[in-house]
């Protein structure tokens, strides 16, 4: 099985509160309409992910379809994609690190 990642979630939804002090870059601000289109789209993207693991133990013949290419770029062979939440997560460690 997988290894388990880190996830961090908002109390409430709120961003925790940060001392001024450490503000080291602008405080970001998200709109209620940026939050509703996250929320649109990380739905929408689980939607997928979902028929795309079903078409793989073939409960549907029809839905989204993974692209592969027939022919990879030798360019990227070595290519690693990054795992975003666990960056985020060694970011976030980090950042607890050094203010402590």
């Amino acid at each position: 099985s997988p290894a388990q990642k880190l996830v961090f979630n908002r109390v409430n939804g709120k961003r925790p509160q940060v001392l001024p002090q450490q503000v080291s870059a602008p405080e970001e601000c998200y709109t209620l309409a940026h939050e509703e289109n996250v929320r649109f789209v990380y739905e929408a993207w689980q939607q997928v992910e979902q028929q795309l693991d079903g078409g793989r133990s073939g409960e549907s013949t029809c839905g989204p379809v993974q692209y592969v290419e027939k022919t990879p770029n030798p360019g990227l062979k070595n290519f690693v994609p990054i795992d975003l939440e666990e960056w985020w997560a060694q970011q976030f460690l980090a950042k607890i690190e050094n203010c402590s």
